[in-house]
């Protein structure tokens, strides 16, 4: 069953799942497919233009006044937030604000969305589970010196795999997303060596946001697990330690895939 308030303006082009909720003022024209459980607020407009088509996925929620005035998707879970303007695609579950719009958080269930505590920080020594399955985190050995400090991990101890490879992502401007994939076999250990970076980390049905600000922390994400990095300060160095040797079809890059694989136990 939908609802659609007295006062906004849908054209009959507007295809709409189950349960949308479309608020007074709001105008959704064109060729727009609404999921299920979809929120538009007050005033929101969305209008992918001449020829363009606009899809809004499940349980997505659009803020008062936000404007989507482009042919671009915005996917499940997402939250536009009021006034945002977005003139791209919009990831699953980001928090996005902002003219034109960028993402500032994604959406977990231990916090309310876009709460600026949200991300784990600076856990004990030791490693640390999450309600992120098989995630951990880690506060590796740091030692401190006036000749210069150290920080320390060995493969199958404190980081709990042996290394293939690795990776480092730097020079990422703060506006950007980095991830968005998760890995069928590959486990990945992240460490913010310098400056800091924020990561999500989702299994499928939790997710989880962690603060990578100091290079004695340490990230598993073992497979199956959806990763994305973002909130990069100028100065970030993320280094990655990774279990397999690189191989293009080992990733998961598109999410309704992934969350089949995590549904079936990895089997496709």
């Amino acid at each position: 069953m939908n609802h659609i308030v007295a006062g906004a303006l849908v054209e009959p082009t507007v295809v709409r799942g189950e349960n949308v909720v479309i608020r007074p003022g709001a105008v959704v024209v064109g060729h727009c497919a609404l999921g299920d459980r979809v929120t538009i607020g007050v005033g929101a407009v969305l209008d992918p233009g001449h020829g363009g088509r606009l899809r809004v996925e499940d349980d997505a929620r659009i803020g008062t006044g936000a404007t989507v005035a482009a042919p671009v998707t915005i996917s499940r879970g997402a939250v536009l937030q009021a006034g945002a303007v977005v003139v791209r695609d919009v990831p699953p579950h980001a928090i996005v604000s902002g003219n034109p719009a960028q993402i500032v958080g994604y959406t977990t269930e231990a916090r309310p969305a876009g709460d600026a505590s949200s991300a784990r920080r600076l856990p004990e020594p030791g490693q640390h589970e999450t309600q992120v399955r098989g995630v951990t985190f880690h506060r590796l050995p740091k030692i401190l010196d006036l000749r210069g400090n150290l920080s320390v991990g060995e493969f199958e101890r404190s980081i709990p795999f042996d290394a293939k490879r690795y990776f480092l992502v730097f020079g990422v401007p703060n506006a950007e997303i980095r991830g968005e994939h998760a890995h069928r076999t590959c486990h990945q250990f992240l460490i913010c060596a310098h400056g800091s970076c924020a990561v999500v980390a989702d299994d499928g049905h939790r997710r989880e946001e962690f603060l990578l600000d100091d290079p004695s922390l340490g990230l598993h994400l073992p497979p199956l697990t959806w990763g994305i990095q973002y909130k990069y300060s100028p100065d970030a160095v993320l280094l990655v330690f990774a279990s397999e040797y690189y191989d293009a079809g080992e990733y998961i890059r598109d999410y309704p895939e992934f969350l089949q694989l995590t549904a079936t136990g990895g089997s496709s």
